[in-house]
């Protein structure tokens, strides 16, 4: 039996719901109201799932933090939108007073939420109001963009020998599961896939530890074991939609893993060194190449299909792909995607942007293009899937220093960077 997380020790993330606020008050949401609900068409499944995004590494979602004083049923008084806007007027406009860090977020929301250094604010998607707040700041000595584990709308972090859940998107419960004694204390997750939530769990006499899969709805410990001596010791959650694992070694000669998320045993391993991204479509896992290109492996036994790398005197590096499962889309750092063929690998077209990329930048695919986000002053620009062509739907004059964000719950789209969070309206915004 799992304990309350109230039970855990003092210091830990806390979750309440507004209304809920100590002193019976809570703060109103800075929102700019921009519109109306729409009530257009529903998007199909595809932009649904499209939208929601392919990839969960970036999987990202928004929203922004709020300020003190006041009561959660207050109507938002309207007020001037903060800059000059190029693009269709916003469904609603949020201004935080942090700024936000979307790369925190490590798993899909879908519903938007503010993520900063302190910890994230759940938004209504039709109005931008605070509808949860969770204080969950980066532990000590790690930096302000500590990664924050979600899935199957709870938020995951851990206390000496257990794992604490916090609901997300209602008020059922939270849970704190106990993990085995003999597994040890000291436990590292690195993800949700919705259905377990994974990690390592040691001691201070076994550092490699064990593995484990733990129910993300407080059921239990579905499995654990001992992690190999070689090849585990790292480890990334790949959203298959199956239970994925992808595990590797800091010594290239141990090469990587792919392991059955819900037994943790290991389906196939190949050479190469860990990765810095990781990126997959419904046949191919994508990882960064040895040249600073992008290799595609079957991702039913590990062989290689195909690849992407620098011509003699090129200079630059693959961010990671995205794809449809028809094309893949490749960023690189110096500006310029490519789509090429998912079977063959064979180029379609290239599209050079008007700045150069890295990794803050996460593209969203949705069904008609490819969403790049910017620098603050260039704003986000729509690349067309079929051709290459590129526009610019999105921008504001600022003030801003960040590059812009976007994200989908897979109903609406969102874009923001520094304080300011924009709702674009519902799919497809294009």
């Amino acid at each position: 039996m799992g304990s309350t997380p109230a039970d855990r020790s003092a210091g830990e993330a806390s979750w309440r719901w507004d209304g809920e606020d100590e002193g019976g008050t809570t703060a109103p949401a800075d929102v700019v109201s921009g519109g109306d609900d729409g009530g257009g068409p529903r998007p199909s499944r595809r932009r649904l799932l499209i939208g929601a995004g392919v990839l969960a590494a970036g999987a990202a979602v928004w929203g922004v933090s709020r300020r003190a004083g006041g009561s959660a049923t207050e109507t938002p008084k309207p007020q001037p939108l903060p800059s000059k806007l190029v693009g269709s007027e916003p469904l609603w406009v949020y201004r935080g007073s942090e700024p936000m860090t979307p790369a925190r977020l490590r798993g899909r929301l879908f519903t938007p939420a503010y993520v900063s250094r302190t910890g994230l604010r759940l938004l209504d998607p039709a109005t931008g109001a605070v509808t949860g707040t969770v204080e969950a700041p980066a532990p000590q000595g790690q930096p302000d963009d500590a990664p924050l584990v979600v899935g199957g709308g709870r938020l995951f972090t851990t206390s000496p020998g257990h794992v604490d859940a916090r609901a997300l998107t209602g008020p059922a419960a939270g849970w704190s599961q106990p993990l085995p004694p003999e597994l040890g204390e000291r436990i590292d997750l690195y993800g949700c896939d919705g259905e377990l939530v994974y990690g390592r769990v040691g001691s201070r006499t076994d550092l490699r530890g064990s593995l484990f899969g733990l129910d993300a709805t407080g059921r239990g410990l579905r499995w654990s074991r001992p992690a190999a001596e070689r090849g585990e010791s790292a480890l990334a959650v790949l959203d298959t939609g199956a239970g994925r694992l992808l595990t590797w070694d800091a010594d290239p000669a141990a090469g990587i893993s792919l392991l059955d998320g819900t037994t943790g045993q290991r389906i196939w391993s190949a050479a190469g060194s860990g990765p810095s991204w990781t990126a997959l479509d419904q046949r191919h896992l994508f990882l960064p190449g040895s040249d600073g290109g992008v290799r595609a492996l079957h991702l039913a036994d590990g062989s290689r299909s195909w690849s992407v790398s620098p011509a003699p005197g090129e200079q630059w590096r693959a961010l990671p792909p995205l794809s449809d499962d028809y094309r893949v889309y490749v960023p690189r750092d110096n500006g310029l995607i490519t789509a090429h063929e998912a079977g063959s690998g064979e180029q379609a077209w290239q599209c050079q942007l008007p700045f150069r990329l890295d990794r803050r930048c996460r593209p969203l695919l949705l069904s008609s293009g490819l969403l790049v986000p910017g620098p603050a002053a260039s704003g986000v620009l729509v690349v067309e899937a079929e051709n290459g062509r590129q526009s610019t739907i999105f921008a504001d004059t600022g003030p801003g220093v960040d590059v812009w964000s976007v994200a989908s719950d897979g109903t609406r789209l969102y874009a923001g960077h520094d304080t300011t969070l924009y709702c674009l309206g519902e799919l497809p915004v294009p």
